[in-house]
């Protein structure tokens, strides 16, 4: 083992809650080290959001194409080469991590590669190396949680599915939410013979509007996607080339056989590993325990951010930006200077058409107390949706009795994902339901259709 090399702050995690730390404290004149297990870059940009968007870019293409098809498109049939489109995902994904290594040693940051733990207090031991360091700050992300059933080591994960070599023929996907359902829709308009989801609860995508994921299952339903809700797996089996997946419902126990099974039952802090007791840094069932100033509540020299800080906010690419700028803040600081604050985060699911949500469900506002007005529509029949040939789109807006402030917004349809960001915008900048209305947006745009929802 080599002598400890002294840093004054060591990073764990080369995603964006890891490099926005590690850049600006390097660029202030720290000696700082970085080191992942994996590619730099993040979940985000190699296996998580951004390559699965490059899939739905393609994918788009045959939705749109089937929406039009006999609206002036005549006779379009389009069909996926698989190959060909996970090609095109890796012209983006291939680069990135020597891109971002690159630009981070530019920045002064000693870059490493390989796991990372706690040896003892204030020491790393990262491969053959010590890091002794005055300051640690930890964005390790977030893993496909364990399930505790058995043949578990079957599933594969949604890492894996961003690697397949060929479209899947037939896959089950178990868990109910973002993954399950982008990588279904995905699945499906490439030409998978059979897809299936199965949830464990009455309703998937529990973070979103239940009236509006009830217009997603349908939509998604007739794309050819079979829901199983209240649908508890219990076991998966190899059987030669196939998997057999045994699952409990109300109405008996029941199995499919299949090509794959994906994980899409959620994930949890990927922290496990990282020795955290050594040093003495408190952990609670979601990931590592926090102040307002991404400060350990049990070890004053540790940060940490994104998906494996316990903050009580969504998992977010945005949000670990965030918080890792407020970290990094703090750190040059010395002191609690800055504590973090949320504006109103918007979430996207990016099936086709996409749902999306900023502020408060009904529940979450009548819990806190909230008098509030509910506009809710169907909207599959207005201009912006007929335009694109999509039946299936809805709003739900809920605007405070009195003040008229917009406590929560909920959209599914064309243009949803860009719709929510000006939502949140407003919401941020307090705008009220009439301020909002009074807004000249270019027309005919999605924006436009912002004012007849509030």
């Amino acid at each position: 083992m080599n002598k400890k090399d002294a840093f004054d702050l060591v990073v764990i995690g080369a995603g964006t809650g890891g490099l926005s730390v590690a850049r600006p404290c390097a660029k202030a004149g720290w000696k700082v080290a970085i080191i992942d297990c994996l590619p730099y870059g993040g979940t985000c940009m190699l296996r998580g959001c951004d390559p699965k968007k490059m899939l739905i870019a393609v994918t788009e293409g045959k939705d749109w194409s089937e929406r039009m098809n006999g609206h002036g498109l005549q006779n379009i049939e389009t069909s996926i080469d698989w190959a060909k489109m996970m090609a095109f995902k890796r012209t983006f994904t291939e680069p990135g991590p020597k891109h971002v290594e690159h630009a981070i040693k530019e920045a002064g940051v000693t870059t490493l590669h390989g796991p990372a733990r706690f040896i003892a207090p204030g020491v790393i031991q990262a491969g053959e190396r010590e890091l002794q360091s005055k300051y640690f700050h930890i964005a390790a992300g977030a893993r496909p949680m364990t399930l505790d059933i058995p043949g578990e080591e079957h599933l594969t994960t949604s890492t894996a599915f961003l690697e397949l070599e060929s479209a899947p023929e037939h896959v089950v996907f178990v868990g109910g939410g973002f993954i399950a359902f982008e990588f279904a829709h995905i699945s499906q308009r490439s030409g998978a013979s059979q897809v299936t989801i199965l949830q464990r609860s009455k309703h998937p995508l529990a973070q979103f509007d239940t009236d509006l994921v009830e217009l997603q299952m349908a939509r998604t339903r007739e794309l050819g996607i079979d829901i199983h809700c209240e649908s508890c797996v219990e076991k998966i089996e190899k059987e030669g080339n196939k998997f057999r997946v045994e699952f409990t419902t109300p109405g008996g126990r029941e199995s499919i056989v299949c090509d794959l099974v994906v994980h899409g039952a959620g994930r949890v802090p990927n922290i496990d590993s990282l020795n955290l007791e050594i040093a003495n840094v408190e952990v609670g069932r979601h990931g590592i325990k926090v102040n307002e100033y991404m400060r350990s509540i049990s070890n004053p020299s540790v940060f940490a951010a994104g998906d494996c800080a316990d903050t009580g906010a969504p998992n977010l690419t945005p949000v670990s930006a965030n918080e890792g700028r407020i970290a990094a803040k703090n750190l040059l600081a010395g002191e609690d200077a800055r504590p973090v604050k949320y504006p109103p985060i918007p979430s996207v699911v990016f099936t086709l058409p996409p749902v999306a949500r900023v502020g408060l469900l009904e529940k979450e506002a009548q819990q806190q107390g909230i008098e509030f007005d509910v506009k809710f529509q169907e909207t599959g029949g207005w201009y912006s949706s007929m335009r694109v040939g999509e039946r299936y789109a809805a709003y739900k807006v809920l605007v405070e009795k009195g003040t008229g402030r917009i406590v929560g917004a909920h959209l599914m349809g064309p243009g949803a994902e860009e719709q929510i960001n000006l939502f949140a915008m407003a919401m941020g900048a307090g705008l009220t339901a009439n301020q909002l209305k009074a807004v000249i947006f270019a027309y005919p745009s999605y924006a436009s259709d912002l004012g007849s929802m509030v």
